[in-house]
């Protein structure tokens, strides 16, 4: 929506549930700006307490779509992005939230980050990044920081604000969106996380932290919801930290018995690594299609990899003076990362 010219190739797509007045706002605000830019609402399990909101959005020109029940905010994204790309295919796709917090100038940078960043052979996603500046409710401040920070160490990479629901999405993408995992608020962030293992670039634009009333319209549940968000990358950091404690136990007493740097590595990688397969194959990466012996085989390679690098990064250590627990846990933060994504994209991958 850089141009109104262009607002046949966009579509806004706005997932609401119980929303009001501000919602209508939304819409009109687009209106004013592209009479008629393609909107499409989709009312996930409102209500007829909401059916005069949702009538209004309609009488306005959106394309209203209805779920019976509330099945989450994952679930009507992804309904929204199949029936874009079955009814508007080509279109690119702006996702707004309906409270309030996306305005209309920052619905147009976004997308003309979209238009002018992304490349229809390397698609990317752009990300409205809030700078939590100013009053933020602590709740929102705390939950972006602590994904941020979960999100750089899993992925290594630091993004400005995980939490955003102003996104946008290339044409391209929608059916791979539409595959991803997740019903409800962990469906972004995993989108995210399955982003960075496709390889797709990123592209954030800052926008303003807009939270009206404390942000008490949103139905973000800070219990139930954050284990949702959370898990898959906890899951995997408390396997990781596990299996790192079996392999420092069984290496220290390896080296206590036998004095050999390449034995009590080796020695120690085998059993902590067979363990950690187990572990990251039912709990971590559940959703894998891979086959067992294939995967097996291909973690092997993964921990031949990791576990010469970790050889070689203690000797290195080692060399420069660094007492030798200090050595070993230097080296398994820097192999963390990598572990994780060679794991998700060459062991486990669906």
């Amino acid at each position: 929506m850089p141009a109104a010219s262009n607002v046949a190739t966009l579509v806004i797509l706005i997932p609401a549930y119980e929303p009001d007045q501000r919602l209508i706002d939304l819409v009109g605000s687009i209106r004013r700006f592209a009479r008629d830019q393609t909107i499409v609402v989709v009312d996930d399990g409102s209500g007829a307490a909401y059916a005069d909101v949702f009538t209004a959005a309609g009488d306005l020109g959106c394309d209203v779509l209805v779920h019976p029940v509330n099945r989450g905010k994952g679930v009507a994204l992804k309904a929204g992005f199949a029936h874009i790309a079955a009814r508007f295919p080509g279109s690119d796709v702006i996702c707004a939230d309906c409270d309030g917090q996306h305005s209309i100038i920052d619905i147009l940078k976004v997308a003309k980050a979209l238009c002018t960043g992304s490349s229809r052979s390397a698609p990317g996603i752009a990300l409205g990044a809030r700078q939590f500046a100013g009053d933020v409710p602590a709740r929102s401040r705390f939950g972006n920081t602590m994904t941020r920070v979960l999100f750089a160490a899993s992925t290594g990479l630091r993004l400005q604000d995980t939490q955003t629901g102003l996104r946008g999405y290339p044409a391209d993408l929608l059916p791979w969106l539409c595959g991803v995992d997740g019903d409800r608020f962990e469906y972004e962030l995993n989108v995210l996380l399955a982003a960075r293992a496709k390889g797709l670039d990123f592209v954030e634009v800052p926008i303003a932290t807009i939270y009206l009333e404390g942000n008490e319209s949103s139905h973000f549940r800070p219990v139930r919801d954050s284990i949702r968000v959370y898990v898959p990358l906890l899951t995997f950091s408390v396997s990781s930290l596990a299996a790192f404690a079996i392999d420092a136990a069984v290496f220290l007493a390896m080296m206590a018995v036998t004095g050999h740097l390449l034995t009590s590595v080796v020695v120690a990688r085998l059993i902590s690594a067979s363990i950690n397969f187990v572990t990251n194959r039912r709990l971590v990466f559940a959703g894998s299609t891979r086959h067992p012996l294939v995967a097996a085989s291909r973690y092997a390679a993964v921990v031949g990899v990791v576990m010469a690098a970790n050889y070689a990064l203690i000797g290195l250590f080692g060399r420069v003076g660094v007492p030798l627990v200090a050595a070993k846990l230097l080296t398994e933060l820097t192999l963390f990362t990598a572990s994780y994504q060679l794991q998700r994209r060459f062991v486990f991958t669906r």
